[in-house]
């Protein structure tokens, strides 16, 4: 049997939702190791005050649990 745990991450692009979830992905697999599935929960865009648009992705990251 195995035991996996679930933290949430955001990731952010200018250019689309999908950059955006996958900046996510690879700079937690820097920290976080046998990354299993990565499920979008949330998605907004941050509009600044010139008009630039900001992607943000909000992440589900399951790992398998290896005590200490």
């Amino acid at each position: 049997m195995s035991v996996y745990r679930v933290i949430d991450v955001i990731g952010t692009s200018d250019s689309s939702w999908e950059e955006a979830a996958r900046e996510a992905i690879t700079t937690a697999a820097g920290s976080v190791h046998d990354l299993r599935i990565a499920e979008v929960t949330k998605q907004d865009i941050v509009v600044g005050d010139d008009g630039t648009l900001l992607f943000r992705a909000r992440l589900q990251l399951s790992f398998k649990y290896v005590p200490d």
